[in-house]
């Protein structure tokens, strides 16, 4: 009697998360796990013909800021849709556990100002259902979910949690302050959070203009953390580093030092979030040598890189910098439809155009630096040449910055987007992305899912790792399958001691990926209005997903939710 099987994927190249090339075999799953991968005789309860397709293990999101999302969202959209099967929260510092009843508001403003996520959603859409860390885990294990989600111990809690306004005003800590903040961090990762996470950059600030809670911590403080997390049973330290202030003004030099020290010390493995900046394009080079080096010294140091610019989508949907303009903030409460006719009239038009915005903030930016801002067609290209840019055309058609602006933002019926690229595009190519990419030390994060909601859609990073990156590029080289690959599975489960998935291998969870490389296809980023309260954010679909699955189950097809909801929270050690 043949072998029976929950589910077979036959005649798939499997690429395996290893790094190994990919192999034409058959996949089996059983009870949650992968039972076989190679020539299957059994049959499957189900069954896929993946003839042409390719089957990658799931994607394994490290940076991702669903903490509240994850309260309300069983499907944490948009990752979802982008073959994203475990997500990683609590990073950057922010997030919402421990927490007081009466410091609530301080955390969802401290989101709010971080990671520029609704206040109102985030208010009427978390269920408070905990006190202490432990407890938000409770909490996070018993909603029904389609994916795994895991997370840090965020330093900007803690910190106010034991420490209250001291702590938001980020006072020094004293020594009971220590032993209490310690003492938290130990039982959260004995309670099973994947690490901790701390804040380096003083842009990172609440609503109310105040860094993140830890900005500025010091050696002594940071010291006490990361042997709490040792001593609770180990995990990752998450880092956004500053070269402002780096261990409080040392720069990237003293994080890595401190970082490297720490590691050798604990075990800890620790990921510092490295991209390129502009006004210092290239010492990006020099802080992954220093990485190098610590590891060479036998630190486990990983650098987490982004897939692609760092930038935001301006338009009428999004933010843009004519609001402020008596003319348009004359229609701005218009419905879309009725605002772009309202625009399109030549005499507010010159209207606008003639008037003075506001003197600071995003209206300048895009004018001044409009070399960087480039607009997004309906197939999004992030990898844009400096012709196509908002200043290169005005030059080109003899408009002024704010008129290319202008009728740019009309354009698809007011639903174009234009990439204002913030970060990692100083030299208007992405070649300093795939060296980076290419590194033995580095995993793909800075995704961001779920953060600047009304800005960003890099959680769509995920396809671009293998429509652009693998298949697409004609800029410069490619990255080969089987590497693009293992830098979104095997590499981030392997830095987060998540040795149950992100390979295909028997024995290893049946978290799976099944792709029409061919067809895969990004969709153009658009905004939504379902948030809580009805807030906006900007979402983005693809194509070419033919399944993804969850501990065995299928939970989307092409795309879409079939309702199984296998997803469980990620306790570190615990299978």
């Amino acid at each position: 009697m043949s072998e029976t099987f929950d589910l077979v994927i036959r005649g798939a190249t499997v690429v395996d998360g290893t790094g190994r090339p990919g192999v034409t075999t058959d996949v089996a799953v059983r009870g949650g796990l992968v039972a076989d991968v190679g020539r299957v005789d059994g049959v499957g309860a189900s069954e896929i013909d993946a003839d042409g397709l390719v089957v990658t293990p799931g994607f394994v999101d490290v940076h991702t800021h669903y903490d509240g999302q994850v309260t309300w969202d069983p499907l944490l959209t948009p990752s979802f849709w982008h073959g994203v099967t475990t997500a990683v929260l609590g990073n950057c510092g922010v997030g919402f556990a421990p927490v007081r009843p009466d410091r609530r508001d301080f955390l969802v403003q401290l989101m709010e100002g971080v990671e520029d996520i609704p206040g109102t959603a985030l208010h009427e859409g978390i269920r408070w259902d905990w006190e202490t860390f432990p407890e938000y885990l409770d909490a996070l294990e018993a909603m029904p979910r389609a994916i795994d989600v895991g997370t840090h111990v965020p330093h900007g809690a803690v910190r106010a949690y034991v420490m209250d306004e001291r702590g938001a005003a980020n006072e020094p800590a004293t020594d009971d302050d220590l032993a209490r903040i310690a003492e938290i961090v130990e039982s959260s990762v004995r309670a099973g959070a994947l690490g901790f996470s701390t804040n380096r950059l003083p842009s990172h600030t609440s609503r109310d203009g105040r860094p993140v809670p830890g900005t500025f911590a010091d050696a002594r403080e940071l010291d006490a953390i990361g042997r709490a997390v040792a001593a609770g049973g180990g995990g990752v330290v998450e880092v956004v580093s500053s070269e402002a202030m780096g261990m409080v003004r040392g720069g990237w030099r003293a994080d890595v030092d401190w970082a490297t020290r720490l590691s050798l010390e604990t075990g800890l493995a620790v990921t510092l979030c490295l991209s390129q900046v502009d006004n210092q394009p290239e010492h990006w080079r020099e802080v992954l040598g220093w990485i190098h080096e610590a590891r060479a010294a036998g630190a486990n140091l990983v650098p987490q890189v982004a897939g692609r610019p760092l930038g935001l989508l301006l338009g009428l949907t999004t933010k843009h910098q004519f609001t402020g303009r008596p003319g348009f903030d004359e229609v701005a409460h218009l419905p879309l439809r009725d605002r772009v006719r309202a625009l399109r009239d030549p005499e507010r038009r010159a209207r606008i155009l003639a008037e003075s915005g506001p003197s600071a903030g995003l209206a300048v930016y895009a004018t001044k630096l409009a070399a960087k801002a480039f607009p997004l067609g309906d197939v999004p290209d992030y990898e844009p040449t400096a012709d196509t840019s908002v200043a290169a055309v005005a030059e080109a058609t003899g408009r002024t910055i704010d008129e290319v602006y202008y009728d740019l933002y009309l354009e698809d019926d007011g639903r174009r987007l234009v990439l204002f690229t913030l970060g990692g595009y100083a030299y208007r190519n992405s070649d300093h992305i795939r060296e980076m990419l290419a590194d033995p030390a580095t995993v793909l994060g800075l995704a961001d899912g779920g953060a600047h909601v009304a800005l960003i859609c890099d959680a769509s990073a995920y396809t671009s790792m293998l429509s652009y990156w693998v298949r697409d590029r004609t800029r410069g080289a490619r990255l080969p399958l089987e590497l693009a690959v293992s830098k979104m599975t095997g590499a981030p489960a392997r830095l987060y001691g998540l040795d149950d998935r992100g390979v295909v291998a028997p024995g290893r969870k049946a978290d799976l990926n099944v792709i029409d490389l061919d067809r895969l296809r990004l969709h153009a980023p658009e905004v939504v209005n379902d948030l809580p309260t009805g807030a906006s954010r900007v979402v983005q679909r693809a194509d070419g997903y033919v399944a993804t699955v969850v501990s065995g189950e299928v939970v989307a097809r092409d795309g879409e939710d079939t309702g199984a909801r296998p997803g469980r929270l990620v306790r570190r050690g615990r299978r």
